[in-house]
């Protein structure tokens, strides 16, 4: 009698479904980045191109959001940043959920690179082919919001409020750019890997609220952002209205002369941040915690 009440229990418990509502640890999540990175590298070169043309269009309309909210603040610095880096975070959620491919913003293929579960050839495919295809996105969305006329808002002011922003991202020095790129990536890529932790798309939301918006909120660089800001800075450079007012709020006549697309952007400002993005990718995020988590014996054979 006492062992069919016992098989009674244990069918009535087993039917009940177990729902795993805990965070992931930091083991997991190590070992969850390196199989999602493995996978990753094997999506065939148009499948990735088109993710990544995805991720390009979503951070441009991140950081048009991020314009808009921020372009008529005149006090409340710090928080005006902090409320547009929350905006910014859209583009950040895009991308996650949606399986978007962001240069040089998932850790997870460096880490199974690091593993040796992918090969040197995978992982530089993998970084072309995004950049490519963030690049296009981000420039697609120049051509469409510059047709769109939403520079014109507040009376040229958001126009302005691009092109400032642009100029003065084309006249930093290289080592700022550099330092700015490391840290903007870094953040980038602990929202990513804070994903890994959580159960649900609420869970990534919030995972990528906080770093996210440090990001934007400090000023630090990531070269996908620049990839859109800086060719509409360059479109609208030449139109007299939102000249005319950028120069107003700037307080003086401003020097434009380095605000160009190849030396500009290309030379002067993407080359230092793109630098710093690997660096603050891979070796601070992907390269620690691979060595906290993954660098053990039987744990990096090629595969």
């Amino acid at each position: 009698m006492p062992d069919l009440q016992d098989d009674c229990v244990h069918k009535r418990k087993s039917a009940v479904p177990v729902i795993d509502i805990d965070a992931s640890t930091p083991e997991e999540m190590a070992d969850k980045a390196e199989l999602v990175g493995i996978a990753r590298t094997n999506l065939g070169a148009l499948t990735l191109l088109v993710l990544s043309i995805l991720a390009g269009v979503f951070i441009a309309l991140g950081t048009q959001l991020f314009v808009l909210v921020t372009h008529t603040a005149t006090s409340s610095y710090g928080l005006n940043q902090l409320i547009g880096g929350a905006a910014f975070t859209l583009a950040m959620v895009l991308v996650v959920i949606t399986g978007a491919e962001l240069f040089m913003g998932n850790p997870l293929v460096a880490m199974s690179f690091l593993s040796r579960k992918i090969t040197g050839r995978a992982f530089t495919r993998n970084a072309i082919i995004a950049f490519i295809g963030n690049l296009t996105g981000a420039l697609s969305l120049v051509v469409w919001l510059y047709t769109s006329e939403q520079w014109m808002m507040s009376n040229y002011l958001l126009g302005a409020k691009i092109v400032l922003l642009a100029n003065e991202k084309v006249n930093t020095s290289f080592g700022i750019l550099f330092a700015r790129g490391m840290m903007g990536n870094a953040l980038i890529c602990l929202g990513v890997w804070l994903c890994y932790c959580g159960k649900s798309n609420i869970d990534k939301i919030l995972s990528l609220l906080w770093p996210v918006s440090c990001l934007m909120a400090c000023g630090f660089e990531h070269g996908v952002v620049n990839m859109w800001l800086i060719p509409m800075g360059i479109l609208l450079k030449d139109n007299r209205a939102v000249l005319t007012v950028a120069e107003k709020a700037h307080g003086g006549t401003l020097d434009l002369s380095q605000l160009t697309f190849f030396k500009g952007f290309l030379i002067d400002n993407l080359c230092p941040v793109i630098l710093g993005n690997a660096i603050g990718g891979i070796v601070l995020v992907a390269g620690a915690y691979w060595f906290v988590y993954l660098h053990q014996a039987g744990k990096g054979k090629e595969v």
